[in-house]
């Protein structure tokens, strides 16, 4: 319990994938996943990626399916909305990934909003990727929360966020240049909650898109820690941010599944 609940605020975005307590098998939020899924516009709080997992998420916890059958259901044959834009056309749904619980819910109201800030400047790239867009300069972000049915406790956030190309190209040069300065760590802090990253390292991870970044990291808060993989994948003016880790607390190092990746990019190709 003390592992699920602290991880609300080891990570502001990724950590609201804590599942409940109990046995039961229903979404940590106590919903179905929303088939319409969520956004976020610049100036406005969207629901962060990983935070979005609160419902894929349980899944990762129970080991269950994450859903009662009837709630799965009803999400399991809703694509995107007729009429959705790019991002949702490209955003991951229900059925798209066999062996995974896909929930677009709203994230856990305990979890902080905003994007954190780092106590190294260099690290701030680093920083803004855990929060509620992967930059500031997205001009629209739509997420995902993702629970594996196939390894026990392993959750992950996937988003797609629209850019201007140059801002996106520029967001990949920040991140390796980040990755290399901050090995030893930094503190990030978003609305007086502060998790500790250490261990930074560049992770090879084969992917493809125009250029990606992948790195691992261990985060720390209120005596628990966590370890974190982190994929971010531009193709033309669209970024892909994909965040796993294992919300049961175990030793084992997580990774991003390449089927998950290369479906998230093949969908966001194919709604271009």
């Amino acid at each position: 319990m003390k592992a699920r609940t602290a991880t609300a605020v080891l990570l502001p975005a990724l950590l609201s994938v804590t599942v409940g307590c109990g046995s039961t098998n229903t979404p940590a939020s106590g919903k179905g996943p929303d088939p319409k899924g969520s956004a976020s516009a610049p100036g406005q709080a969207g629901s962060s990626g990983a935070s979005a997992a609160a419902g894929a998420s349980g899944s990762a916890g129970t080991g269950g399916a994450g859903e009662t059958g009837a709630t799965a259901a009803a999400g399991g044959t809703a694509g995107p909305r007729r009429g959705a834009g790019r991002l949702e056309r490209a955003a991951l749904e229900q059925g798209d990934l066999t062996g995974y619980q896909i929930s677009a819910n709203g994230k856990n109201p305990n979890a902080p909003d905003g994007q954190p800030q780092a106590d190294r400047k260099a690290c701030q790239p680093l920083a803004d990727i855990m929060g509620d867009k992967p930059d500031p300069a997205a001009r629209e972000t739509v997420n995902r929360g993702i629970g594996s049915q196939k390894q026990l406790g392993l959750a992950v956030s996937a988003s797609v966020s629209s850019y201007a190309e140059s801002d996106a190209k520029a967001l990949i040069a920040r991140l390796k240049d980040a990755v290399a300065a901050c090995a030893g760590g930094f503190t990030a802090t978003v609305e007086k909650q502060t998790g500790t990253y250490r261990d930074v390292k560049a992770a090879d991870y084969k992917t493809g898109g125009d250029e990606s970044v992948s790195w691992t990291t261990t985060a720390a808060a209120e005596g628990v820690t966590a370890q974190v993989h982190l994929v971010v994948v531009r193709q033309g003016d669209t970024v892909m941010r994909l965040m796993a880790l294992n919300v049961t607390g175990g030793r084992q190092t997580p990774q991003v599944p390449h089927e998950v990746a290369d479906k998230q990019l093949q969908k966001v190709r194919a709604a271009r």
